[in-house]
């Protein structure tokens, strides 16, 4: 049995620890959702320690923003902004072509909806499962030939991220009704649904091109008060213990967007990850099974299946016609 790989760092270390001593001179990343949240930490942590970073949002102006706030302390060629919707699929389409052949080295899949009202992507998709996964599949597909080009050119391998959650203990994959045409919509089952999608994803994009020199593996990046919320009252987070009614603060054991985007960073940079994907990581160290006793941390065995990866893998490339 191999051994579960873990690292000198924790829930609550920072991004900026996580890289320090990393030399990414010469590695260039692109993080969806970056414009904010831990996103914005991720590749601030990765422009310090010299990646050239892409930040793939569809806000121009707080994508912008974030690019300048980055540039501030980038050492090297610091971040700059492409237009990405991964609500639709022309648009993540659009964004590999302008793309083109460029090697890429860090694909981070950070980007996500939680918790929505029922809603449907351009391509009629449910909006979560439709942006946290599809939109993610389609991206990572077709930059495939990019990472494995930033692999040969660099000679280490290429790394994907995949952006998970704890969330996915709520919901396996619904093969009857993925998109909710039929059955009803519940905003935190639909959650679930994605987020075992993405750890699924990882799983299966691994699978297909760890011998090209490219690996991939899942993230819960942990509890985190972020614009991911933004779907929620006030009120439902207190009514789920997330914030204290009286103080508004927040619950022991959240993180701050720094200490979130830790476990995105040490996927990416980690020596101890070279060549080793399929696995589902959180507190900077390859997670364990989870248990009734405690729910917020593990991964659940139907996020890890590979048959349901290979499912998955199928089903996806049915929708988006690629992969």
């Amino acid at each position: 049995m191999t051994a579960r790989i873990t690292s000198p760092f924790g829930a609550f270390s920072t991004a900026r620890e996580v890289v320090a001593g990393h030399d990414l001179t010469g590695r260039t990343a692109l993080i969806t959702g970056a414009a904010t949240g831990i996103g914005i930490e991720t590749a601030r942590a990765l422009a310090e320690a010299g990646a050239e970073v892409v930040i793939a949002a569809r806000k121009p102006d707080l994508a912008n923003a974030a690019v300048a706030d980055i540039n501030r302390t980038a050492k090297g060629p610091g971040a700059r902004f492409e237009m990405l919707d991964l609500s639709s699929l022309a648009s993540v389409r659009a964004t590999a072509a302008h793309w083109g052949d460029r090697p890429l080295h860090l694909l981070i899949n950070n980007a996500g909806v939680m918790a929505c009202p029922l809603s449907r992507t351009e391509d009629g998709l449910e909006m979560q499962i439709g942006t946290n996964h599809f939109g993610h599949f389609l991206l990572g597909v077709l930059l495939a030939p990019a990472l494995e080009a930033g692999a040969q050119k660099s000679g280490r391998s290429s790394r994907l991220v995949s952006l998970s959650s704890i969330g996915h203990r709520r919901s396996a994959i619904n093969w009857d009704d993925p998109n909710y045409r039929t059955r009803p919509y519940e905003k935190w089952e639909a959650y679930g649904q994605a987020k075992t999608a993405n750890s699924l994803f990882a799983l299966g994009f691994d699978t297909r091109f760890s011998a090209r020199g490219v690996s991939a593996n899942a993230v819960m990046p942990g509890g985190i008060m972020t614009p991911l919320q933004r779907h929620m009252a006030r009120e439902e987070m207190v009514a789920m213990g997330w914030i204290d009614a009286e103080t508004g603060a927040l619950r022991e054991g959240f993180k701050t967007p720094e200490q979130g985007a830790s476990t995105s960073v040490w996927a990416a940079v980690a020596s101890d990850l070279e060549g080793i994907g399929g696995l589902y990581l959180e507190d900077c160290a390859q997670a364990e099974p989870w248990t009734p006793a405690a729910p917020w941390v593990g991964v659940m065995p139907h996020a890890l299946d590979p048959e349901s990866a290979d499912r998955l893998w199928e089903l996806s490339r049915g929708i988006t016609g690629a992969g």
